[in-house]
């Protein structure tokens, strides 16, 4: 399969098809950040409500007034922020939704919460470990590059100030973030072909479960397509980041208003987009792995490892067999013909046909 279709357009059309995948990742994930500030939100009552200190940040906006606050809540026992729970709420919603949400952009099934939940629940330990080997990779690359990057921060502070010192430390931020995203998209690319294989059964009728087994296929259609896969990924990455920081900056210019609600919505709608882009990639990665499948040629490989569909959707009617037409015999007639069949000889036999010879007109000399 050679086709090459846009990232950007057919994996906007994965995503707008399957917009319920969006619509319930981004109630679970509010539901979750809910959940996570109420006991902040409390405190912060607690504190405000008997402080005339406060106005100030009912009237307008003060900084110092709030740092003092934030030091005030960590102060003493603290308060429980949950920090574990709701990490774990949250990894086992990721670990739920994307798979299913793959799975929904390759094979074309509603996406329905349940269907989401079913596929989450059969590839999770397989995300788990792709997880891990995400963390181990990126701890052996990323590690070494933040220490460069100290090293660069305090030579840069040793010999540039001002502006050009700015600009040389956020040069090297720029490339950090950049081996990041690098990384994030293979990864990417390894769970969607691990969603992709797991669709394949193996010669004993199983599932194939192997994370291993799409690592060189994700290696091979990054490398086949890095320069417009890659400006995909970053593209869309900026588009979410932009438009996260414009609404928080149009909601920092919001605070202290009488009404509330006007900079809630706004915030969430550019934590909304964010999550759009999100996905956004997600289908574009989808796309590069139906123009790449991971098993380009299946003639090629030896019998008993050929893949077939797995059985996770409604099964549909299997194509009718192709029946070859049978050769052309010589047919005998039932009823033999009573009559002799004459013989074919190249003359008469001599020996059952006895010709006379013809009468001699010659006259007698004698008579004569």
């Amino acid at each position: 399969m050679n086709r090459k279709r846009s990232l950007l357009i057919h994996g906007l059309g994965l995503t707008l098809r399957r917009f319920p995948a969006l619509l319930w990742a981004f109630l679970l994930n509010f539901s979750f950040a809910a959940l996570a500030t109420w006991p902040v939100s409390m405190a912060i009552g607690h504190v405000t409500d008997t402080s005339l200190a406060s106005r100030s940040l009912h009237t307008g906006f003060n900084l110092a007034i709030l740092l003092e606050l934030t030091h005030k809540l960590f102060q003493g026992p603290g308060i429980n922020l949950g920090i574990p729970a709701n990490l774990i709420l949250y990894l086992s919603t990721y670990f739920l939704l994307v798979p299913g949400t793959l799975l929904c952009y390759q094979t074309g099934a509603p996406a329905r919460l349940s269907t989401l939940v079913q596929a989450g629940i059969l590839h999770f330990w397989r995300f788990v470990r792709i997880t891990l080997l995400t963390l181990i990779v990126f701890a052996l690359i990323l590690g070494p590059l933040f220490a460069l990057q100290n090293k660069w921060s305090d030579h840069v502070d040793a010999h540039a100030v001002g502006r050009h010192a700015f600009i040389a430390e956020m040069l090297g931020y720029l490339v950090l973030a950049l081996v990041f995203a690098l990384l994030r998209l293979y990864f990417d690319l390894v769970e969607v072909y691990t969603v992709q294989l797991g669709l394949t059964l193996r010669s004993n009728g199983k599932p194939d479960r192997r994370v291993r087994k799409a690592l060189l296929p994700a290696f091979r259609a990054l490398r086949h397509n890095f320069l417009r896969s890659y400006e995909t990924f970053l593209l869309l990455a900026v588009l979410g980041i932009a438009a996260v920081l414009l609404t928080a900056r149009t909601s920092m210019h919001s605070l202290a208003q009488p009404r509330v609600w006007p900079m809630f919505l706004l915030a969430q709608t550019g934590l909304f987009l964010m999550l759009l882009t999100r996905f956004w990639q997600r289908g574009a990665e989808t796309t590069l792995s139906l123009d790449n499948p991971i098993y380009r040629e299946p003639e090629e490989r030896e019998e008993e490892e050929r893949p077939t569909r797995a059985s996770f959707l409604p099964d549909t009617p299997p194509a009718p067999a192709i029946v070859p037409e049978p050769e052309h015999t010589h047919l005998t007639d039932p009823i033999p013909n009573p009559e002799p069949i004459t013989p074919s000889l190249p003359g008469p036999d001599p020996g059952v046909y006895h010709p006379e010879p013809p009468p001699d007109h010659t006259p007698d000399p004698e008579k004569l």
